[in-house]
Formats: structure tokens, C-alpha cells, sequence
């Protein structure tokens, strides 16, 4: 069976309750452990997709707090020149508006990782 198939409905319902006048009674039994059968299988297929979810999520979390520390390491290397250029030029604005702008970087790039 394909995963189309344990999709369950309402014409599912209907099928089953068409199929059990036409065979009476006596097959009750088997209609509903066939249909109590997809019903498992169809809950069964769903817990499994929403524990690969949130596995993937934690995954996409864990690798974003990596890369979020290479980022800031590479945030603060790369300041270190720039203020010691500004700063031995007297540009203390120019270097406010550097450090404003890596820390939005670095911010946005936490703030992006967390709505994952």
C-alpha cells in the first residue's frame, strides 16, 4: 500500500458502511480490523513524520549555535583592525557606525536562527 493509500476520509467511512450491507453481517469483524488497521497505520506514519520534524529542528538549532560562535569570532577579528584604523584617525563616529553594523549582523543572524 502506498501512503495515499492510509489516508483516511470520509468517503473511507462511507466504502466501509457501503461494503457491510452488501456483505451483512457476518463480516463485520474483518471490515473493522481493516479499518481499525489503516487507522493505525495512518497514526502510526503521522507520529513518525512529527518526530523526523522535530528532529530536524533540533538539528537546524544545534548547527545554528556553531555557526552563530564562528560568526561572532569572525565579527570581533575583523573589528579589531578596523578600530585600530578609526580609532588612531580620531573617526570615533565612523567607528561606532562599524560596531553598530556588526552587532546588527550578528543580531539578525541570531534572531533568523532562533524562528527555524
Amino acid at each position: 500500500m502506498t501512503p495515499a493509500d492510509d489516508e483516511l476520509g470520509h468517503g473511507d467511512i462511507e466504502a466501509a458502511l457501503a461494503t457491510r450491507r452488501e456483505l451483512g453481517a457476518r463480516y463485520d469483524a474483518e471490515l473493522v480490523d481493516g479499518f481499525a488497521e489503516r487507522i493505525e497505520r495512518a497514526v502510526d506514519r503521522r507520529a513518525a513524520e512529527q518526530v523526523a520534524l522535530a528532529h530536524r529542528r533540533t538539528a537546524a538549532v544545534a548547527g545554528a549555535g556553531a555557526r552563530q560562535l564562528a560568526l561572532g569570532i569572525v565579527s570581533l577579528v575583523a573589528f579589531i583592525p578596523i578600530s585600530i584604523v578609526l580609532g588612531v584617525n580620531d573617526q570615533f563616529l565612523a567607528l561606532l557606525v562599524t560596531l553598530a553594523g556588526i552587532v546588527g549582523v550578528n543580531v539578525a543572524h541570531a534572531w533568523q536562527s532562533r524562528q527555524a
